[in-house]
């Protein structure tokens, strides 16, 4: 959450002339609703069973870049089921950059809403010591830092095109 997979992996789809698909987005238009009213109305669990199967159903696409949220592969076979779909990558980003991302972003996200500045950093280091050993599954992974520009945002789309070829 908050290392840039939607907002660098809309700029490799562009780049890349392929559909991009945000795997948050796309559970929020199929099922019409918000993924906090989906959390409000089924918990974590009942999201994350969707979450499974939505995967699954994008996951069939073909010629596609997918985003999907920073829990998506520590839950069931995700990860495993990533990895056998296409090239997967490990935007790998330190916890004051989550942070500085995260308190950027305009978007309400139930994880972490309420949360103060300290809290969020709590919660941020806390969350990557559990999901990092998913994480390090990827094929790949790219270091990450505070996204402010255009260019940083194309450099990284060129570093990730050279990695996958």
């Amino acid at each position: 959450m908050g290392a840039g997979k939607t907002t660098i992996g809309k700029a490799l789809a562009r780049d890349l002339n392929v559909e991009f698909f945000d795997l948050d987005w796309y559970i929020e238009d199929r099922f019409r609703k918000k993924i906090s009213d989906i959390f409000e109305e089924s918990g974590e669990q009942g999201f994350r069973e969707m979450e499974y199967k939505m995967l699954r159903e994008v996951g069939e696409f073909e010629n596609v870049i997918i985003s999907c949220g920073g829990g998506t592969p520590c839950f069931f076979d995700n990860i495993d089921f990533m990895n056998s779909r296409g090239a997967t990558i490990y935007l790998k980003a330190t916890p004051a950059v989550l942070k500085e991302h995260l308190l950027m972003g305009k978007s309400q996200r139930p994880l972490i809403n309420g949360k103060s500045p300290e809290e969020l950093e709590c919660y941020i280091k806390e969350s990557l010591i559990k999901r990092t050993p998913f994480y390090e599954k990827a094929k790949h992974a790219i270091d990450i830092d505070v996204i402010h520009t255009k260019e940083q945002i194309d450099s990284y789309v060129k570093k990730i095109i050279d990695i996958v070829k």
